[in-house]
């Protein structure tokens, strides 16, 4: 019995204890439940850095962009803003034939030398400070406020912007489609009026104003009119207002004359002995082509917020931001450079870009800028990614 036993024992001992690969196979077929590590480890690994499916991390510092400027004066930073506000079209693989290329380089020389406010109070250290500076400076003669209504509001609206003042007289005087007499008369209209941004008709005649409206140095605008109607009660004090239309019937008798106005309201109805002379219509100082430049910067701000919409938390890291915005340009370093004498060109072309189909090249730091200025996106440390960018 002992014999047996020890055999029995032997056996047991030489019996492998791994499973087949068979046995393995279905055992985890059979239970389709059961966790695995392995297919855990499959699935993709979101990494915070990319500011898409993660918050970037906050160290509380909001970065600025005043921080390497020491400019003496407003007029210098509009110098730099406007210096730096396209891309230098690729020497090489641009994507773009020399007729396109001319059209960008006259879009560019088109556009109107104004800077916005929101732009100068995002590189200036105070706000404040700047925009008192603007106020010596117009009264001065030395600039002047380029204001266009109903774009925007605060310091989001794209109409409210500055020009030099020797800027604006040199495209004044280099009109061909104005007569030499009006331009003088206008730049005069101009330094009788240092701080004002509207012009009454009068000061022009009506052929003059369809001058200066056709060439764009003037643009129509409608002055406020508080009464709610030309058939209001002229009562005084309030002279057409609601607070004397409502009151007018309850306080006189139904079908009266007192109960429409009194004995001037016949001046309201057509043909009556009383005249009203015509509203006095204004119009808005201006320069050529800023339609232009309002559409260009409309559209920017907007894609520059669509860009990071595509994030999570509306949040990226400046680099991710600027690579979306440039639309994969292959850079410049040496290893793009290398690739491209092996002949090995990869990315996309300049030319293929919104960046430049749509928007001329426009620069990515300067929509940043310009949108941190307005108050729409705001710049953070991340302390491991470089600076944030978020949506407000």
């Amino acid at each position: 019995m002992s014999f047996q036993s020890t055999l029995a024992r032997s056996s047991r001992i030489k019996k492998s204890r791994q499973p087949s690969a068979a046995s393995a196979l279905r055992r985890s077929a059979s239970s389709p439940s059961k966790p695995s590590s392995r297919r855990k480890s499959s699935q993709p690994v979101t990494h915070a850095s990319s500011g898409d499916d993660e918050r970037l991390d906050d160290t509380g510092v909001i970065a600025s962009l005043a921080s390497d400027l020491h400019f003496r004066d407003v007029p210098q930073y509009m110098e730099y803003i406007r210096n730096r506000m396209f891309s230098d079209i690729p020497l090489e693989r641009a994507g773009m034939n020399s007729t396109r290329i001319a059209e960008v380089l006259n879009y560019r020389a088109g556009l109107p030398p104004i800077v916005t406010i929101a732009h100068i109070d995002a590189l200036s250290p105070s706000s404040t400070k700047a925009e008192r500076e603007i106020n010596e400076l117009a009264h001065a003669g030395v600039l002047r406020r380029v204001t266009i209504p109903h774009r925007g509001v605060g310091a989001a609206a794209v109409g409210d912007g500055i020009a030099l003042v020797s800027e604006w007289w040199r495209l004044v005087n280099s009109h061909a489609g104005l007569e030499d007499g009006l331009k003088t008369k206008y730049i005069s209209v101009m330094n009788a009026n240092p701080i004002s941004t509207t012009i009454p008709n009068t000061a022009f005649t009506s052929t003059e104003l369809s001058d200066l409206t056709t060439s764009g140095f003037l643009t129509t605008t409608t002055a406020p009119d508080s009464r709610s109607s030309l058939f209001a009660s002229p009562g005084v004090g309030s002279l057409g207002t609601l607070a004397s239309l409502s009151s007018a019937g309850s306080r006189h008798a139904a079908g009266s004359l007192a109960a429409v106005g009194g004995a001037q309201a016949t001046q309201h109805i057509s043909g009556g002995t009383g005249h009203r002379p015509p509203p006095t219509a204004y119009y808005n100082f201006s320069l050529p082509n800023t339609g232009s430049h309002i559409k260009l910067l409309v559209e920017a701000r907007a894609h520059l917020l669509a860009l990071l919409k595509k994030s999570k938390y509306r949040e990226a890291p400046m680099d991710i931001l600027r690579e979306r915005w440039d639309g994969g340009i292959p850079g410049s370093d040496e290893q793009t450079r290398t690739k491209r004498a092996r002949g090995e060109f990869t990315g996309v072309l300049p030319g293929r870009t919104k960046k430049w189909r749509q928007f001329w090249g426009l620069r990515f730091e300067w929509i940043v800028e310009e949108c941190v200025g307005a108050g729409l996106v705001e710049l953070f440390e991340t302390g491991s990614v470089g600076v944030g960018v978020r949506a407000i």
